[in-house]
Order: structure tokens, then sequence, then C-alpha cells
């Protein structure tokens, strides 16, 4: 449950809004319980072609066969999620700094999640905010698609995106939304003004 509806919900809500992939992230419960969430999941993203990423969990992505995995810094190495994922599936790879940057895209990550961009309330542990300058400058230099996170808003989620930002990662400004839909949706048109 998430906000009182169910995971389900809320990524059909958001996929209706326009979310064009959806992260089956919960540090909460027990790895069944991901399968479970995470096959319904798959079936729902299935039908409406988006994107299944599962965050953290390489056995989970390979059983529910998601489109791939993100790994933080601290989970299993990238070179070693990259061999288990094979070359058919989705990395992503945390990043907080130019130094993990660069790490992550020589490990074949095919994204990076760059953040946290702004402070957040939405990831205990994401640290302190990395701001613009660190998108900008990773988009100089490469061409790896860059996904901002952290306390990105329907507000300033445009400046991410002309800063370098491929595209953009929320948890609290959809999930915690009344209307999950509609928050997609402005979140979508912000970045593509």
């Amino acid at each position: 449950m998430v906000a009182g509806r169910s995971v389900l919900e809320v990524a059909s809500d958001a996929i209706d809004g326009g979310a064009t992939a959806i992260q089956l992230r919960d540090k909460n419960v027990s790895t069944r319980t991901l399968v479970e969430e995470g096959r319904a999941l798959r079936e729902l993203t299935r039908k409406r072609g988006v994107l299944l990423i599962v965050n953290d969990h390489i056995d989970v992505a390979l059983a529910i066969e998601a489109d791939g995995a993100h790994v933080g810094q601290d989970d299993m190495p990238a070179e070693l999620a990259r061999k288990l994922l094979g070359p058919n599936r989705i990395l992503g790879i945390s990043a907080g700094s130019l130094d993990e940057a660069v790490a992550a895209i020589m490990a074949g990550a095919d994204y990076l999640g760059v953040g946290p961009i702004y402070a957040t309330r939405g990831k205990a542990d994401a640290g302190e905010p990395v701001g613009l300058s660190l998108i900008s400058e990773i988009a100089r230099r490469y061409t790896t698609p860059l996904v901002a996170i952290g306390g990105i808003t329907a507000e300033n989620a445009g400046e991410v995106i002309q800063a370098g930002a491929t595209g953009i990662a929320v948890i609290t400004a959809v999930v915690n939304a009344e209307d999950v839909s509609l928050a997609a949706h402005q979140l979508a048109r912000a970045i593509t003004v």
C-alpha cells in the first residue's frame, strides 16, 4: 500500500498521467512480496507499453522478467549486476558525484540516476543535494542518459531537463499526490515544454 492505495493502482494512475517507466522499490518488504508486486506490475507495464525497472534486487528483476534493474552505490557491484542482467536488460546506476558517474559508465550503465538534485523526503538515505551543476557536468562529458532524482517537482522539472537530464524520476511528487494521474501529467508536461 502506498498512501492508502495499492502499488498497482498508483502505477496505473501514474501511467495514465504520462509516466514512461515504473520502478518497483520497497526496502521494507520481503523478496517474496516484491516478486508478487512485481508480477502484477509486469503485467500492467507490458499491457501499457512502459518500462519496469526493479530497484536493488537483480534476482527479482530476473524472476519477474523486468526490463531492467537499478543499483545504488551500496548495492550489488555494477559489473556483477551487468553480468547477471546480460546485455538485453537495462542497468541503471546511481551517481552522486562525477567519479561515481564515470565508474558507472565504465561498468556498463545504460543510464545514470543522478542526485539527489534537491533536498528530498522521499528517500531517507539520499544524502546532501548535488544541485544542477553535476547534471550539467556529466552531460557535457558523456552521452549516457541521465535521470535526475531528488526533490523534483512540476515547478523545477524543466530546469533539470535544461541542465542536461534526459528524464526525471520522482517518488513524493506523484505517490503522495491526491491525484496521481494529474501529478504525473503535470510532471510530463513540465519536461516537454
